[in-house]
């Protein structure tokens, strides 16, 4: 399938990006919606999503780059050009989860209820993000003969891209029957983080394109470290909201 969905202006315009900005529209609309139920006004929530967003992206980038230094270092215009790829989704979490503290801080509002509010529609856009991969022919996995392999470069190989979104559907239905019953602020955004980070562990020992620190696949890394420390945040509210 071409990358390119079509040309506007001599400008290129690819699947991928119009499958991100979709997951932003989606996931803006579904925050605005949960955030009105729960009394928030629709311009702080407005403000609150594309300050998560910008931050977000900024964060996938340097988080590709720094991870990336070889290709990038001495290079400012390659490090900022967006179109030539090279985005990492654990520093977009990264990037949204410090964008979202430094708004809810100025606002006063409370961090962990806001992203609960963000954590379905962050997975929901994953889910939608990762068939950009596919379009673009990348973030697969290695040889194999199962009946689902999709072919790459005349070799049939393992569709991540598929086992990501699915487990990330997956995810998102069951934050959105969690949501309505949460037992405290926190709790979705948490959930997120660690049963996305089991999925993500396993699927990414498949990948061909990993990130690597030396030996280790930093994704797996931050995956393990992720399921560790929310883990951790998970069992101390689970309890003090028990002694309540």
């Amino acid at each position: 399938m071409n990358p390119v969905a079509f040309s506007l202006f001599g400008l290129e315009v690819r699947w991928y990006g119009i499958l991100m900005v979709l997951s932003f529209v989606i996931g803006g609309w579904l925050i605005r919606k949960w955030g009105m139920e729960r009394g928030y006004k629709e311009e702080d929530l407005l403000d609150f999503t594309l300050t998560v967003i910008l931050t977000a992206i900024v964060g996938a980038r340097l988080y590709y780059v720094a991870f990336s230094w070889e290709h990038y270092q001495g290079d400012l215009l390659k490090i900022i050009n967006l179109r030539g790829g090279g985005l990492a989704i654990h520093g977009g979490i990264i990037g949204g989860i410090i964008g979202g503290y430094l708004y809810c801080k100025r606002k006063k509002f409370n961090f962990w209820e806001m992203a609960d509010l963000v954590a379905p529609a962050l997975i929901l856009g994953q889910a939608i993000g990762r068939w950009g991969n596919f379009i673009n022919q990348e973030a697969h996995g290695g040889p194999t003969n199962l009946p689902w392999a999709i072919t790459v470069a005349g070799q049939k190989v393992h569709p991540t891209f598929l086992y990501e979104s699915l487990w990330n559907l997956a995810i998102f239905f069951y934050l959105l029957r969690k949501r309505k019953n949460k037992e405290f602020h926190g709790q979705l955004i948490l959930l997120h983080g660690i049963l996305y980070s089991l999925g993500r562990v396993w699927i990414e020992g498949l990948r061909t394109d990993s990130l690597m620190l030396g030996p280790l696949r930093v994704a797996q890394v931050v995956s393990i470290g992720t399921i560790l420390l929310f883990g951790g945040i998970y069992w101390y509210f689970k309890k003090r909201s028990t002694n309540q």
